[in-house]
């Protein structure tokens, strides 16, 4: 590799390791790492601002900027109150089978919407589920982040880079619903044993506290039904035309920056005081992180990584299968994984096209699983991971980057584990 980009992965390590140990916020490591790769010429202003692929991924800003306006208004209406009611009642107030639904909720609701998106509407509602059973709110909000990364590995449209995979292998939406959403099945059932596990000192039970909620009446937490009707007409349009993207031809930061806005118009409200509820933090720390990893790729150094290992094990099938799946884990867990996948693509499909027989599309769902799954491994491994911390922090529920991680990589281990012998038994 060059100077520059040597420089580049000594930046990108430094700002890691203050992000990992708090020594400094996330947002000014994130900021100061930005800076210190444009000073040093591993990007420009070009790249870094203007091009999707080694820059700010903008459509990702606007997308949350959306949705975060949605769910602004949304929670002025009372509607996460009267879930979180809904939930608690239907687990009779203990702990873990609450924790079941909600992972449950999300786990479905990622598999056909945005991750971020999904986690936007269910944190709100976690927090008032656990202010109100005296529940400590981190387990909750981990284990409901983890769901919507694996729950987004079931379908093609569950997760960007499922969305890369398909456009560049020609791997069909029920290609992807055979292959993945039985395994993504059996992963869920996995993580809710874990989550029994990880989580067991989070499971107190509180009769005096459940015996309140279960008196409460659900109905009677709406305070705006106005509001909410619109609210929900205009959030399930804005969720229709997610999932009508391939005959809208509209980018879902459009619809969702579209949608936010005119909710804001429709709802009367006032927007200084919606705009405090935007994770402006987040988002700054998502440019910051953006720019960082575009420098990398925009040096070569996630290229030069992918050759590397895709020459280690060329001709050799099963060796190319597990490298493929763990590389692509680990490689998630610290740098997004939409452009390790976007660089990884145009390999994976040279390695296919080599082996040229059908049992060969196995490298892609590989490249699938790890990608995927690999966003739980870390604080920042996933953008849906991200954003929950962010909200955790804004509540005074702080999660700091290893409370997450502790927790992340044994789910990471033994989820991506699980999909060994599948691969193996699907496959070969």
């Amino acid at each position: 590799m060059s100077t520059q980009a040597w420089l580049a992965v000594a930046v990108f390590a430094v700002a890691y390791v203050l992000i990992a140990t708090e020594f400094v916020h996330r947002v000014a490591a994130a900021l100061g790492g930005a800076v210190a790769m444009l000073l040093l010429g591993a990007t420009d202003a070009e790249n870094a601002f203007f091009s999707p692929e080694s820059g700010i991924d903008w459509n990702v800003i606007f997308l949350l900027i959306g949705m975060m306006l949605i769910v602004a208004v949304l929670r002025r209406t009372g509607l996460f109150e009267y879930l979180a009611i809904w939930a608690v009642k239907r687990a009779r107030g203990r702990p873990y089978p609450v924790m079941v639904i909600l992972v449950l909720l999300t786990a479905f609701a990622s598999a056909w919407l945005d991750n971020v998106t999904t986690v936007l509407l269910v944190a709100p509602v976690t927090l008032f589920v656990c202010d109100k059973l005296g529940l400590p709110a981190a387990p909750f909000l981990i284990a409901e982040v983890m769901a919507s990364n694996i729950g987004g590995t079931a379908t093609l449209i569950g997760d960007p880079p499922n969305i890369i995979i398909a456009s560049r292998s020609g791997l069909t939406f029920n290609d992807f619903l055979s292959v993945l959403a039985p395994i993504v099945a059996i992963l869920i059932v996995v993580f809710l044993a874990l989550c029994r596990w990880l989580f067991r000192d989070a499971f107190r039970h509180d009769s005096a506290r459940v015996a309140s909620i279960m008196a409460m009446r659900e109905r009677e937490t709406i305070r705006d039904p106005r509001l909410l009707a619109v609210s929900l007409v205009l959030l399930a349009l804005v969720l229709g035309a997610f999932m009508l993207h391939s005959v809208l031809h509209l980018q879902p930061s459009v619809v969702a920056i579209v949608g936010g806005l005119m909710l804001l118009a429709a709802s009367r409200l006032d927007p200084d005081e919606i705009a405090r509820d935007v994770e402006w933090h987040t988002l700054i720390f998502f440019a910051g992180l953006f720019i960082m990893v575009g420098a990398l790729v925009n040096t070569g150094v996630i290229d030069q990584l992918s050759h590397a290992a895709s020459s280690a094990v060329e001709g050799r099938l099963w060796g190319a299968t597990m490298l493929m799946l763990w590389a692509s884990a680990g490689l998630s867990a610290i740098i997004d994984n939409i452009p390790y996948v976007a660089t990884m693509s145009p390999i994976v499909a040279d390695l296919v096209k080599a082996d040229g027989t059908p049992q060969g599309n196995v490298l892609w769902w590989a490249l699938a699983l790890g990608a995927d799954l690999g966003g739980n491994a870390t604080a920042i491994g996933a953008s849906a991971n991200v954003v929950v911390l962010g909200i955790a922090e804004r509540a005074g529920k702080k999660i700091s980057f290893w409370e997450f991680t502790k927790y992340g990589l044994i789910v990471t281990v033994i989820t991506v584990a699980v999909c060994v012998p599948y691969l193996w038994l699907r496959f070969f």
